[in-house]
C-alpha cells in the first residue's frame, strides 16, 4: 500500500536520491547533503509547531510503499513564501506608445520583476519516480495537498501559487536565461539554478536589470519559451488547470516558467471533498470509485487512496477495513477527509 505521510530524518538517503533523479530546474530539492538535512529538520519543526497562521514553515511529505519500504514520491507546502527569503518573479503586462497627433498605436509586451506573491501559500517539490509513474499515483501526490490545506486552512494563505518548471534542455540550458546571460550574468543557468535552490538569492537583486525589459527587445528564442512548461511539466500544469490555478502573468525570472494561482476554497478539490466518521468492517464491495482520503492530525498525517472503500451518501459514514484504517492511523468514529480521486 502507498501511504503519505510527513518526512522523518530516517528518510535522508531516499531524498537525497530523488533530490538527484530531479535534475535541472527542480531548484526546491538541491542535491547538497546540509540543505536537504535543513529542509527535513524544517518540516519536522513545522508539523509539530502550533501556529495560529502561515508563517515560515515547510510542510514536506514522503510517499512509502508499505510492503517495500521504498520511498516513491515526494510532495511539499510551503506557509507563506518569501517572507525571510525575497520571492522574485517577472510579471508579464502591457505597455501602450500611443500618439494621437501622428496616428501611432503601439501596444507591446514588457517584463517587470516583483515581489506580488509574498505571503501566498505555494505547493512545490512535487516529484514521483519514474518507475511508480503510472495510474492514479501521480494525480493522487498532486491533489491530496489540498486536503492537507484544507483540513488546517489556518495554517496557510487564502491564495496558493504554483511555480512551474520552464522549458529547458537536457543539459539544463534555458533559452530564457541565455538572453539574460548575455546581456547581465557571467553565470551558467545551472550554476543559477543551484543557487536559487541553496537559498543564495542575493546575487539577483545585484544582477538584474533594475528596470522593465521590453519582450520585443529578447532573442525570438527567449520570447517563445515565456510562459511556457517544461515537457515533463506539462502533465502536472493540466491537473491544476483542473482544480482551478490560472497563470495571471507571473513567470520565473530564469526559465520564465509560469506560476498559477488559485483561492483555497474555490479549488475543486476542496470543494468536492467531504468530512465524516469513520466505521470499519470488513469484505467491502467496491463501489468503482477510487477514493483519496487522509486523517485529521498534522504531526501523524496519513493519507492513501483505495477503490477497497465504501461511502454511503445517505448515512454519510465512510467504510474503511481494518487495514486501511491502521493504514490512515484512524480508529472507528474518527474524521477523516476524503474525495473520490476517479470513478469509472
Amino acid at each position: 500500500m502507498l501511504v503519505l505521510r510527513p518526512i522523518r530524518g530516517d528518510d535522508f538517503a531516499a531524498l537525497k536520491q530523488i533530490a538527484t533523479e530531479s535534475g535541472h530546474g527542480f531548484t526546491s530539492l538541491p542535491v547538497d547533503d546540509e540543505q536537504l538535512q535543513a529542509k527535513i529538520a524544517r518540516a519536522e519543526a513545522s508539523f509539530n509547531k502550533q501556529v495560529n497562521g502561515p508563517g515560515d514553515e515547510g510542510y514536506l511529505f514522503v510517499l512509502e510503499d508499505t510492503y517495500s519500504g521504498q520511498i516513491v514520491g515526494t510532495t511539499g507546502i510551503e506557509a507563506a513564501v518569501g517572507m525571510s527569503v525575497p520571492l522574485y518573479h517577472y510579471r508579464l503586462s502591457t505597455s501602450v506608445h500611443h500618439s494621437p497627433n501622428l496616428g501611432v498605436y503601439n501596444s507591446v509586451e514588457i517584463l517587470s520583476m516583483c515581489n506580488d506573491y509574498t505571503g501566498c501559500s505555494e505547493i512545490c517539490t512535487l516529484f514521483l519516480r519514474e518507475e511508480h509513474r503510472k495510474g492514479l499515483t501521480g494525480r493522487f501526490l498532486s491533489r491530496i495537498r489540498f486536503l492537507f490545506m484544507a483540513e488546517h486552512s489556518d495554517r496557510f494563505s487564502d491564495t496558493i501559487i504554483a511555480e512551474m518548471r520552464g522549458v529547458s534542455d537536457e543539459q539544463g540550458h534555458s533559452p530564457f536565461w541565455q538572453w539574460l546571460q548575455q546581456h547581465f550574468f557571467s553565470i551558467e543557468f545551472p550554476q543559477a539554478d543551484h543557487l536559487v535552490g541553496l537559498g543564495d538569492k542575493t546575487f539577483i537583486s545585484e544582477l538584474m536589470p533594475k528596470y522593465p525589459i521590453y519582450v520585443s527587445l529578447l532573442s525570438p528564442q527567449a520570447q517563445a519559451v515565456i510562459g511556457e512548461v517544461h515537457e515533463n511539466t506539462a502533465p502536472a500544469l493540466r491537473l491544476l488547470q483542473r482544480e482551478g490555478f490560472e497563470h495571471r502573468g507571473y513567470v520565473d525570472l530564469f526559465d520564465a516558467g509560469p506560476t498559477v494561482e488559485a483561492k483555497l476554497g474555490n479549488i475543486a478539490t476542496v470543494r468536492q471533498s467531504k468530512v465524516c466518521p469513520v466505521l470499519i468492517k470488513e469484505d467491502l464491495r467496491p463501489q468503482g470509485i477510487t477514493w483519496a482520503i487522509c486523517n485529521d492530525k498534522v504531526s501523524e498525517f496519513r493519507a492513501i487512496f483505495s477503490d477497497a472503500v465504501q461511502y454511503c451518501d445517505i448515512k454519510h459514514q465512510l467504510y474503511l477495513n481494518a487495514q486501511t484504517a491502521q493504514a490512515l492511523g484512524v480508529s472507528q468514529g474518527d474524521s477523516v477527509r476524503f474525495f473520490a480521486l476517479s470513478s469509472r
